[in-house]
């Protein structure tokens, strides 16, 4: 998603009687590469017959949670619950929701954001990162409703339409989340035109996948990132865990998303997450 903030008030944020963000700035606009996990997300074992590579990709997205999973809760602990009327307490509430977000505490992050936009109603159409908490915590009715007021913020944004698409899927299944799709009369940066195809039935994930193979070499990487990304969330919304699994620990192991700023990495924890749902799911003791 594109940090639509920085168009707000909400990336110009001051603290009251001092300068620019110090501290706070560093949290608030620049999550890290290793801010976020759920907490205590499923290690899965290696399975019988794995590969060398597949064996070194798992070790190596089990560290990153644990690295991760660290470092969020850190942060949770760094930014209290603010005083009313504190100074920077919008900024403060941002940081709370992230961390909450990363550490899948997914209500209380969405609590959070809803306090800035309390706090500050000018926030509430550009609040992409409200909508993606309320997919989370299974308030998909909510986030399919704040997508449309961000639809209103930026029309040519096709990433929002595709989270509008998810909360409708969720929310009242896959063809009528299809007949609700959000119209665009202008292109966006790729992927995005082919993941809208995907939703559409026109294209395949495999074709997904391969488009973003083309153009130019300096963002290639960038856009496998995001094709990764929206065609596992989408396969697991879909119930194709084997696809959703494969192309989540795709995107997680992607250092463009894991390294990009604050809009494209936020979208890579929204990938580890959903990752580690879907292997915490599939570690337990059949009923």
């Amino acid at each position: 998603m594109k940090c639509a903030e920085n168009k707000s008030r909400l990336c110009r944020l001051r603290f009251a009687g001092s300068g620019r963000f110090s501290w706070l700035l560093v949290c608030f606009c620049l999550v890290s590469a290793g801010t976020a996990a759920q907490d205590a997300p499923a290690k899965p074992a290696a399975a019988a017959g794995a590969s060398e590579p597949e064996v070194a990709s798992r070790k190596r997205i089990e560290q990153l949670n644990t690295e991760a999973r660290a470092e969020a809760a850190l942060r949770l602990e760094k930014f209290p619950q603010p005083a009313e009327g504190q100074p920077g307490t919008v900024a403060l509430w941002s940081a709370r929701g992230d961390a909450d977000m990363f550490l899948g505490n997914f209500v209380a992050a969405e609590a959070a954001y809803r306090k800035m936009v309390e706090l500050d109603p000018e926030l509430d159409a550009s609040h992409w990162r409200l909508g993606i908490a309320c997919f989370f915590a299974d308030h998909a009715k909510a986030g399919a409703d704040q997508f449309e007021k961000y639809h209103s913020f930026d029309s040519v944004d096709r990433e929002n339409g595709i989270w509008r698409y998810f909360c409708h899927h969720r929310a009242d299944g896959g063809e009528k989340a299809r007949q609700q799709l959000l119209r665009y009369e202008k292109d966006d940066r790729p992927p995005f035109r082919e993941v809208y195809q995907l939703f559409q039935g026109s294209l395949t994930a495999a074709a997904v996948i391969a488009a973003a193979e083309s153009g130019a070499e300096e963002t290639q990487a960038q856009r496998q990132f995001y094709s990764y990304l929206y065609v596992g969330l989408n396969a697991s919304l879909e119930g194709d865990r084997k696809l959703a699994e494969a192309t989540l620990s795709k995107a997680v192991l992607n250092d463009w998303g894991r390294r990009a700023g604050y809009g494209p990495n936020y979208m890579w924890h929204v990938g580890r997450l959903e990752l580690n749902r879907l292997q915490s799911a599939s570690s337990r003791p059949a009923p």
